[in-house]
């Protein structure tokens, strides 16, 4: 059973024994619990297409109040994953649906997940199917046909993606090369050479001229960043460049 109701008396036996044996997502919810009752049903979801690689165990704080205080339970809900009788991860509050599929991920990778992670062209169309919504999986498919020279169908999966710098960036980049100005071939010529600091000085100073694509070109130079992390030494001082050209 995917899902189970847990308390004291059985709490050894289903969640840290049996977590021997599979993951073990605990929830610590309430009736009374409003954000509870919006999280249970992601989890259950999450759970359930996982076809029993992962156990959801859901406690009821008020009915169980000595594992609550076990476990210093000081607010709800409250989720904790079990692996070999351990706490191997966990959150307090709500979490939007993506966030408890990346949490669940964690534990026992999706069917979307595994097909990202085969990385191929059948397996990134499957995987688009499976979640249209699923941005990374949009992404990563659409970087494929751009590399094999489908624009078109690259853009199509990136024209719109919310919350992925990366998507958004790669979608800046084909619209720029619809009608590109020498300078802009050049520069990204440059960056796909593998000079990335002197790609970068040259979108950045063409943002700063502000010619019309000044928006287009900080969405491709926000991608760069945000695939070198924060703590890249060329990416803290591009984003210091990249405010001062804009404002």
């Amino acid at each position: 059973m995917t899902v189970i109701d847990v308390n004291e008396a059985d709490f050894e036996a289903e969640v840290v024994s049996r977590s021997h044996e599979l993951p073990v997502v605990v929830d610590f919810w309430a009736p009374w619990c409003a954000p509870c009752r919006q999280l249970g049903p992601l989890l259950e979801q999450a759970a359930g297409s996982r076809e029993g690689k992962v156990v959801l165990a859901k406690i009821d704080t008020d009915e169980n109040p000595n594992i609550s205080q076990s476990f210093g339970i000081q607010g709800i809900p409250a989720v904790k994953a079990f692996v070999d009788g351990e706490i191997v991860d966990e959150f307090t509050g709500g979490l939007p649906p993506a966030q408890v599929e990346k949490f669940f991920d964690g534990l026992v990778p999706s069917e979307t997940q595994l097909l990202l992670q085969a990385g191929d062209e059948a397996s990134l169309r499957k995987a688009v199917d499976l979640d249209p919504k699923n941005v990374d999986a949009a992404f990563a498919l659409a970087q494929l046909l751009y590399r094999a020279g489908d624009a078109d169908g690259a853009l199509k999966l990136v024209a719109d993606a919310p919350g992925n710098f990366r998507a958004d960036g790669l979608a800046a980049r084909i619209e720029l090369e619809r009608d590109p100005s020498p300078e802009v071939l050049d520069a990204f010529a440059t960056l796909d050479d593998g000079d990335l600091q002197d790609g970068l000085e040259a979108l950045l100073a063409l943002a700063a001229s502000k010619n019309g694509d000044t928006e287009r070109l900080r969405r491709v130079i926000v991608a760069i960043l945000d695939e070198l992390g924060v703590d890249h030494p060329i990416a803290r001082e591009t984003r210091r460049k990249l405010a001062a050209a804009l404002y």
